[in-house]
């Protein structure tokens, strides 16, 4: 199985500014439900907008990554998405009193160290990996991007950059594992090149910089004026030139700290995508726009598998969660209307049932007995029923609640089903139960092919005392 989803276990507020508008802004991390993922909330605007972490919401990636929906804003949201990816922290809510996360430090480690002094809280419901089944690529030829995620059955990460610059040449960073994130990238800051951080000051687009959160590499010949008057931008008395080739005589926390935190944006960037992932990701020379092009390509991969039914492949010898006795006690179907054999998993949004079949079925006498074929009607049935598991699980008395389905859409039959098969029924919530209606996406699978599938909507009513469910 699968690890739980965590959340945090109470709300933490940061301040700071914003790196390019230069406001003060506080950041607040609150908990959030299972299947939640990372959203942002405008609390300084009207209605207060909420703005999912979701890659169709980009609208700018020329400085950062900036969201936009219901008509709000949030930016430079790379650096607090990639500490939760790090954290391994699945949802939480992120209000803001502004457009823009706080730079903090430049880097993610203040977002790292607060979300830890809260601690996580594990959820009920199983973290829902995509595991990527085949290399996904993404290049640029005019800027020598190439990006690749590769199969494997972690988050490991590998970035190079290459400026053509003699201070910062060519550097390599890789984390083999999502859980080195905290110590090995999150303290990782920005960076930039004088001529570019010239140019921002020079059209005010940088006003909440600072020497100690961001690494200035100095690309060209500086003098003494050219000094004062970056002194002068950053409030300073005196700044300098580090032998590093580094401006404000910061020392590096690493010595590839520029590719280090590349490599931060990116995780952050992808985390976008929405969904967590098993893979190896390399790239070179990686930015927000790519990392965003990347992962929209990623995201559309992980619709496309879900379109052609990848799915995860369960062992039906496995230990069962219910038996056919505790099927028995929560359903009321008996013989010859009783078509699941065992529930193999069981969690709030999601159930997994086997069926069996034999030519012992009654139905097989007379449905093509010369070339028995399991009746469509009958998976279909077999599917309610595995799907009545999962929605009778969510009332503290089963036994006294029937399931009616109120309505089936979408069912296709994919391949015959045959005497000695066994049809694995995996049945996933579409959205939360509200007033006792469950809609469900149904899949049933006979070893790695799915053989039928269907969307059903389904009803909680409780029996009457009179009524007698056998």
């Amino acid at each position: 199985m699968n690890p739980r989803q965590r959340t945090i276990k109470s709300e933490i507020s940061l301040s700071g500014v914003g790196l390019h508008t230069g406001a003060k802004v506080t950041l607040t991390f609150k908990p959030a439900p299972e299947n939640h993922g990372y959203k942002f909330k405008r609390t300084d605007l009207p209605d207060h907008p909420v703005i999912d972490a979701d890659v169709d919401n980009v609208s700018d990636t020329s400085r950062s990554t900036t969201l936009t929906a219901n008509g709000a804003s949030v930016s430079t949201t790379e650096h607090v998405l990639a500490a939760l990816v790090g954290c391994e922290v699945d949802n939480v809510m992120i209000e803001l009193n502004g457009i823009e996360v706080p730079i903090l430090d430049g880097s993610a480690v203040e977002f790292v160290n607060a979300l830890e002094s809260v601690g996580f809280k594990e959820q009920d419901a199983e973290r829902e990996y995509y595991h990527v089944q085949h290399n996904i690529h993404y290049s640029e030829e005019d800027r020598k991007v190439e990006m690749v995620i590769m199969p494997l059955d972690d988050y490991r990460f590998t970035c190079m950059v290459d400026y053509n610059s003699p201070v910062l040449g060519s550097q390599h960073s890789t984390i083999t594992s999502i859980s080195d994130f905290k110590d090995e990238i999150a303290s990782c800051r920005t960076f930039v090149f004088l001529h570019e951080l010239e140019m921002l000051l020079k059209h005010n687009l940088i006003k909440g910089g600072d020497i100690n959160n961001a690494i200035v590499i100095v690309d060209h010949e500086i003098g003494e004026q050219e000094l004062k008057d970056l002194a002068k931008a950053f409030g300073r008395e005196d700044i300098k030139v580090a032998r590093e080739g580094i401006l404000n005589n910061i020392e590096l926390r690493f010595q590839n700290e520029p590719a280090r935190h590349k490599l931060l944006d990116m995780i952050g960037d992808l985390a976008l995508i929405g969904t967590p992932i098993k893979g190896h990701v390399m790239a070179a020379r990686p930015g927000h726009a790519a990392n965003v092009a990347f992962a929209k390509k990623i995201k559309a991969a992980i619709k496309k598998d879900k379109k052609k039914k990848v799915q995860h492949l369960y062992d039906p010898t496995a230990k069962p969660f219910y038996n056919i006795t505790d099927i028995m006690n929560i359903l009321p179907h008996r013989q010859p209307f009783l078509y699941i054999d065992k529930i193999l998993e069981l969690t709030k949004t999601y159930v997994v049932g086997v069926k069996n079949v034999t030519i012992n079925e009654e139905f097989f006498k007379g449905h093509f007995p010369g070339a028995p074929v399991l009746p469509g009607v009958v998976q279909i049935e077999a599917m309610a029923q595995t799907g009545g598991i999962l929605v009778l699980s969510t009332v503290p008395d089963p036994e006294n609640y029937l399931t009616y389905f109120l309505k089936i859409d979408n069912v296709r039959f994919r391949a015959q089903v045959l005497p000695g098969d066994t049809i694995i029924f995996r049945c996933d919530l579409m959205e939360p139960i509200r007033r006792g209606i469950a809609q469900m996406k149904g899949v049933g699978m006979v070893a790695d092919k799915v053989v039928v599938e269907a969307e059903m909507m389904a009803q909680i009513s409780r029996v009457k005392e009179t009524e007698n469910p056998e």
